[in-house]
């Protein structure tokens, strides 16, 4: 059976409060409802101080879907671990795996925005001594046992549930990511379709002795949206599409490397690339992809077309993977 994800980053530009808080409640709607339904994983991310009105809590947002849900998985793709307090990042998370039985996934990165750095007052500059400060603290603080941290004795209360730790992942595209998650003993999660750098990443496993495994997207796994009619929805919906696209073109410097990279300047532009697809039901089964990844509510996709696009895939998609 793939990997079923459906992805929330809850943009909508120019919105009015009021809007924004009827797309965060279809969202946990969405998220209980595709629950129900066998989807496997919640996906969401963090970004601060956009005009679209960027989801900037992810730890927020994944606590309501887990009181929304029962089964299935919150993954935090990615947090940006150097803008964080370390022992509170590890209360955070430790009451959200208790909370939610485990089902949180944390995948961890560095981020690619100076401005969000600046926003947050932390040293650009330092973020990779930050990042290794934030994981080891976390390993040690998710032991329940004191430990030293900045010069004293501090302890983190109380443990998570799962065992060892709640699943902890080092996100990045570069060399001194891979590096990290090897010497940590973490899993690798390359931004994008990068053989080399898992291969690089399990060779230094061998180097520091320890173990670890990668989850990395393939080398084709668009972000979808289902319509019976994808000719009218591309003519209806691609600007939404469009606009998130040209946001992530905006922030992607020429060594970013991510799943999400789209040189589209135009709607027919973001169709021909493919990073960016709708199809029909059957069109989606057809695709034989081992993840698929729905994104309902993309670039402030209206709501009653997202809610269309999950139940196509939810009633005429999942059930022809399950068989």
């Amino acid at each position: 059976m793939p990997v079923t994800v459906v992805r929330f980053n809850l943009v909508e530009p120019d919105a009015r409060p009021a809007s924004l808080r009827d797309r965060y409640r279809a969202a946990l709607e969405m998220s209980a409802y595709a629950d129900g339904h066998g989807v496997t994983t919640v996906q969401t991310e963090e970004h601060h101080g956009v005009a679209n009105n960027w989801l900037p809590s992810p730890f927020a947002f994944a606590a309501a879907v887990f009181g929304a849900t029962r089964r299935i998985a919150v993954t935090v793709s990615a947090v940006i671990g150097p803008l964080y307090d370390p022992l509170r990042l590890a209360e955070e998370i430790a009451v959200l795996d208790l909370l939610s039985g485990g089902r949180l996934v944390t995948v961890a990165g560095i981020g690619y925005r100076p401005e969000e750095y600046a926003q947050f007052d932390v040293d650009w500059k330092q973020r990779g001594r930050l990042q290794d400060e934030l994981l080891e603290t976390l390993l040690k603080a998710w032991t329940g046992e004191p430990f030293e941290y900045r010069g004293r004795t501090v302890r983190v209360t109380p443990r998570p549930c799962t065992d060892p730790h709640p699943l902890l992942l080092v996100g990045g595209s570069s060399r001194a990511a891979a590096r990290r998650a090897a010497r940590l003993g973490l899993p690798f999660f390359p931004s994008a379709h990068l053989p080399e750098l898992e291969a690089y990443y399990k060779e230094r496993l061998v180097e520091y002795g320890t173990e670890g495994w990668t989850m990395m997207p393939a080398a084709e796994t668009p972000l979808l949206h289902i319509a019976e009619n994808p000719d009218e929805a591309w003519s209806r919906y691609g600007a939404h599409f469009l606009h998130e696209a040209r946001t992530y073109a905006s922030w992607q410097s020429g060594d970013i490397r991510s799943a999400v990279r789209s040189a589209a300047t135009g709607v027919d532009e973001l169709r021909a690339e493919g990073v960016y697809r709708i199809v029909t039901p059957d069109e989606c089964v057809e695709l034989g992809h081992a993840n698929y990844v729905l994104h309902p509510l993309a670039g402030g996709m209206p709501v009653e077309e997202g809610w269309r696009s999950l139940r196509l895939f939810a009633e005429r998609v999942i059930p022809e993977l399950h068989d």
